[in-house]
């Protein structure tokens, strides 16, 4: 397969997964000086890896989150949330993945990714700022 299949393929697939907006978006964040980075993420990252067939989309994201979180990357843990969730991740397996997340890398790697995804998942809404207390 040469390079513009893969890039194709990789757009596609991540558009699928992050909505086209945000991946526009995400792609025009660093302007023209980002482009190599955005063709390499699209051709190799989706249009290669993320397509191989060992793995399913979900199990891919699962293992993204539990990544992302332990090695303290809250905006990219954001990002593979949402794609979580588009690849039909459920609540309660991102629930696990975020509490071994806290056993074997610490719970401090597991708070700030806790509440992003509550976010992501609908429940931030549901959680009190004040922690109970009147403001």
């Amino acid at each position: 397969m040469n390079i513009s299949d893969l890039y194709a393929r990789g757009l596609k697939l991540r558009k699928s997964m992050f909505g086209e907006a945000d991946v526009e978006k995400r792609m025009q964040a660093a302007g023209s000086f980002g482009a190599p980075l955005q063709n390499v993420i699209n051709a190799y990252v989706y249009g290669d890896v993320w397509s191989r067939t060992g793995l399913s989309g979900e199990m891919r994201s699962l293992v993204m989150l539990g990544i992302t979180a332990a090695s303290n990357r809250p905006a990219e843990f954001r990002v593979h949330a949402k794609g979580a969730l588009a690849n039909g991740c459920s609540k309660e397996q991102v629930q696990d993945v975020l509490l071994l997340v806290a056993m074997y890398c610490g719970v401090p790697a597991a708070i700030e990714t806790t509440r992003i995804a509550a976010e992501v998942f609908g429940e931030a809404a549901a959680l009190d700022p004040t922690g109970g207390k009147a403001g």
